[in-house]
């Protein structure tokens, strides 16, 4: 194992992950990702790039900015290194080949969907045309490769079965209970996942979303910190899923079929 390649990749991580932490601020506001250097959102300091080293400029100035002694949000290093973490977890699991640039994609992805969920309530439609993107190249390369991906058909069957089932629970929510209870960005995200992960991986990752949205909404109504009817973003639940299936969800497909 090339320790040098781990490094190498821990690095690339944090730094995309930087650049994600810029797209959870900026696109619920519908701000630009590419124009306009960072700044303190306090004092509005242009912030260089002594500033900005992912995860060590945190550390080293003590989560502060160098001008007005603000204190940053917690959510720059953690998001920064968790990106570095699985980035590497990745090449663990996959070692160095296409496969964990389709995965590393999906998880940038993810981890933005996730933040702007869980706080605005939204999966904007740039994240879901990024995620159909990262699909195509993952079909195409299903199509012109042999040995590294499952029949391309795995992946088409992939994205319905993402997006058709909760399609159809959404009419029947909306049209005969006369209620919302699943939000067109949570039928794109599993659409685009299906076509990335294919429908065998797809399984468990709907099953654990459901499970631990479940847990989390009944905690969260016994604690009293959410109602009855209360909204509770369930974007967050299927993204989790989703990463836990792209580790582990061949396994759990194979153990579960193993049961019979």
């Amino acid at each position: 194992m090339n320790i040098v390649i781990m490094v190498l990749i821990f690095l690339a991580g944090i730094v995309i992950g930087s650049f994600l932490n810029v797209c959870i601020y900026r696109i619920p506001k519908e701000e630009s990702i590419a124009k306009n250097g960072s700044a303190c959102m306090s004092c509005g300091a242009k912030l260089t790039l002594i500033d900005l080293i992912p995860v060590f400029s945190y550390l080293v100035l003590r989560g502060k900015c160098r001008h007005c002694k603000t204190r940053f949000s917690a959510q720059y290093p953690i998001i920064e290194a968790i990106t570095g973490v699985l980035f590497l977890l990745l090449y663990l699991k996959f070692g160095l080949n296409y496969v964990i640039i389709i995965y590393a994609a999906l998880i940038a992805i993810l981890i933005v969907i996730t933040l702007i969920d869980y706080r605005h309530m939204i999966i904007p439609n740039g994240l879901i045309i990024a995620g159909l993107v990262v699909g195509v190249a993952q079909l195409i390369a299903a199509i012109f490769t042999t040995g590294i991906f499952e029949n391309w058909l795995v992946y088409v069957i992939g994205f319905f079965a993402g997006g058709l089932p909760l399609l159809l629970i959404a009419l029947f929510t909306t049209f005969v209970l006369k209620k919302e209870a699943i939000g067109g960005g949570d039928i794109k995200l599993m659409a685009f996942a299906g076509l990335i992960l294919g429908w065998k991986l797809l399984i468990p990752a709907f099953f654990i979303g459901i499970v631990v949205g479940a847990i989390v909404s009944v905690v969260l109504m016994a604690t009293k910190k959410k109602k009855r009817g209360d909204e509770i973003p369930f974007g967050p639940f299927l993204c989790f899923g989703i990463l836990v299936s792209i580790f582990f969800g061949q396994e759990i497909f194979n153990w579960y079929l193993g049961m019979f």
